[in-house]
């Protein structure tokens, strides 16, 4: 579509962007000038580096591996509720990290489920904390995005395929071989990259499951320098080197990440003979019931310990979720007067050009860019007052990616149907914004809306440099909660963030639904 018919400005788009693009580069600038190459690591800062990829490494290597058995079963089974479980995949998305660490303490804890379990044979407890706990927790969380990648992929597969195998009385492991293996050729690489670029910026995960000399991430590293020594340099360079890993292992994802389509084939629903044999049915159900099993257990033992704990939450956790409240309604409000604009200016543009600026988010961590802030901050005014604020933001860059990834394609869409009458009818900016894109894009926009909403109120990052006693978030509350072993008050305020992060993002993405019907 030519620029010149577009009845919306990029002018706005160009402010925005620059916006982000500045806020970004603050940060850079900021550990720029603290970072000093010439101080070095010690040996404890190599060992965060290290094992900051050793688990990344494990987390993503064992997450795409157990996808496999996973989303083939979901692939070739229409068993009832089957799509209710798909849709479960996308919640640990949303789910607020503190939360679902401590379901999983829960399920594998010292005194938890499996532990009893193991006891009641004989066997010796196993620990939760420390490299196998970090894996497991990352597991938790990217077990899904892996399979909900690899499912995308199977569904792609043409239903003739099959049809010819079945007709060509191939066996089970020769249609795996010739037909599922070439698909996860081209897949399994680019999740496993993407996966390690999420584990490479995790922070709760190890500041609560981690910890220690030899269990310390970079981000957990840059924390402790940060808050315990107050070493500003340490921390500044230990930015760059998160910024040089998580930058290059993002570009290089980005890069080998495939373009998942639908090819060939008549798109007749898929039929799989290859799958009816006794042995298939055994091993899918047993990997959907191992798999559901492992994402299901941690969010039930949070809701019936977060009943149990309601009566013992003090007055505290109450002050802090309005406060997680009204940081997550600045981060809607900002996401939205950054987002619209420069999803409109991207959608003007030819694919790929200017969505980069968008993703630089990805580029740097939220303690990175809290870091290089709180540098820049200091000298002129007191970085605690501006806590939340920072917060907010910080918390509105991280969701920006993926609200641009929402956004574009709708309003996209709307100018390529739309854009040519609204030119006749010289209806051009805000008023093709008001009776063209939103209506038709507003289901996308309170999806992002809801999106950010729910990372922003489940974020331990940012906040856990900035905050005094007097301004504290929920999740950092829950956090001195554990941290206090008071257990039952923990589990009361991790059931009210779920509560909170479900119920934020319910209510932008069925409100918008709703209103773009009426």
């Amino acid at each position: 579509m030519a620029r010149s018919a577009q009845p919306i400005s990029g002018r706005a788009g160009i402010v925005a962007g620059t916006l982000v693009v500045a806020a970004v580069l603050l940060a850079f600038l900021g550990i720029g000038l603290r970072a000093e190459a010439s101080a070095g690591f010690g040996a404890a800062e190599w060992q965060a580096i290290r094992f900051t990829v050793v688990q990344s490494v494990l987390s993503a290597s064992i997450s795409v591996v157990l996808a496999i058995p996973l989303a083939r079963a979901l692939a070739r089974r229409d068993l009832p509720g089957r799509q209710m479980l798909i849709t479960l995949l996308g919640a640990p998305f949303i789910l607020p990290v503190i939360v679902a660490v401590l379901g999983l303490l829960a399920v594998f804890g010292r005194n938890g489920w499996v532990n009893a379990a193991f006891g009641t044979l004989g066997l010796p407890p196993v620990s939760i904390y420390g490299l196998h706990g970090v894996v497991l927790a990352h597991v938790f969380f990217n077990l899904p995005l892996a399979t909900r990648l690899l499912l995308q992929g199977w569904q792609s597969i043409p239903a003739e395929r099959f049809r010819l195998a079945a007709q060509l009385n191939l066996s089970p492991w020769v249609i795996f071989r010739t037909i599922e293996v070439p698909l996860l050729i081209r897949i399994l690489p680019g999740a496993a990259a993407l996966i390690f670029v999420i584990c490479l910026t995790s922070f709760a995960v190890a500041l609560t499951l981690g910890g220690g000399p030899r269990a310390t991430t970079i981000e957990l590293a840059i924390y402790q320098a940060f808050r315990f020594d107050f070493d500003l340099s340490k921390a500044a360079l230990l930015s760059v080197i998160q910024l040089v890993l998580a930058g290059g292992a993002a570009v290089l994802a980005l890069w080998i990440i495939p373009q998942i389509s639908l090819t060939g084939g008549m798109d007749r629903p898929v039929q799989r003979w290859d799958g009816r044999g006794g042995l298939q049915r055994f091993g899918d159900g047993v990997a959907i019931l191992l798999g559901a099993g492992f994402l299901l257990l941690p969010l039930f033992s949070v809701a019936v310990s977060g009943l149990i704990g309601l009566p013992e939450v003090p007055a505290s956790v109450w002050r802090a979720a309005l406060t997680s409240l009204w940081v997550a309604g600045i981060s809607v409000c900002v996401l939205l007067a950054v987002a619209l604009p420069l999803a409109g200016w991207i959608a003007i543009h030819a694919r790929g050009s200017v969505e980069a600026i968008g993703l630089l988010g990805l580029s740097a961590s939220p303690l990175m860019i809290g870091t290089g802030w709180f540098i820049l901050i200091n000298p002129i005014a007191d970085p605690v007052s501006l806590s939340l604020l920072v917060t907010a933001v910080v918390n509105t860059l991280m969701a920006l990616p993926f609200a641009l990834r929402i956004m574009v394609p709708g309003i996209r869409e709307a100018l390529q149907s739309h854009g040519r009458l609204c030119m006749t009818l010289n209806m051009t900016g805000w008023t093709t914004w008001r009776w063209v894109i939103l209506p038709r894009a507003l289901p996308q926009i309170g999806f992002a809306a809801g999106l950010t909403g729910a990372l922003s109120i489940g974020d331990l990052g940012v906040i856990a440099l900035f905050s005094d006693p007097d301004r504290t978030t929920l999740p950092l509350q829950m956090y001195r909660l554990m941290g206090a072993y008071k257990t039952e008050a923990a589990a009361g305020a991790a059931l009210i963030l779920l509560a909170m992060a479900l119920g934020i993002f319910w209510s932008f993405d069925r409100g918008a639904r709703w209103y773009a019907r009426t």
